[in-house]
């Protein structure tokens, strides 16, 4: 079960997979829900502070080639793009932003748009762990139905 339960954490921490997959795939090969949903919450969390200590430098560093400078502006903008509720709301939009379960949305945009926002690393890493626990919920509850849960 052990093994599980680190395979579950690594598919959380994989970009655009993130808790959305992680969850049901802790569920499908058989941990509980509450352990399910501990990997994936430390698994989607893990990568946070790296994306928001290193993401500029290596935009940059990533710019400089010609093959990665278009792919590069287009992840700003489309960061730019998902941050306007982060850039209005400030806390209570980036919780908004990792807590909606949908593709283009997670702790790794979140902590994309906070750190191209300027949002500080502790005002954002609390903002994006209860994004976490309330995507978590809804996909856990999505997966599991609410009556397993209990």
């Amino acid at each position: 079960m052990l093994n599980h339960f680190f395979m579950t954490l690594l598919v959380a921490a994989v970009p655009v997979i993130e808790l959305r997959g992680a969850i049901p795939y802790g569920i499908a090969v058989g941990l509980t829900p509450w352990e399910t949903f501990l990997a994936a919450i430390i698994g989607n969390l893990l990568p946070v502070p790296f994306i928001m200590l290193l993401i500029r430098r290596i935009f940059d560093f990533l710019r400089k080639r010609p093959f990665w400078e278009s792919k590069i502006e287009h992840l700003e903008k489309k960061a730019h793009l998902k941050g306007k509720v982060v850039k209005k709301y400030r806390t209570p939009g980036l919780i908004l932003l990792v807590a909606i379960p949908l593709p283009g949305t997670g702790a790794w945009t979140g902590a994309l748009v906070a750190s191209l926002l300027d949002i500080r690393m502790r005002m954002a890493i609390p903002a994006i762990f209860a994004g976490l626990l309330i995507a978590g919920i809804i996909v856990l509850t999505v997966s599991c139905g609410v009556g397993s849960l209990f």
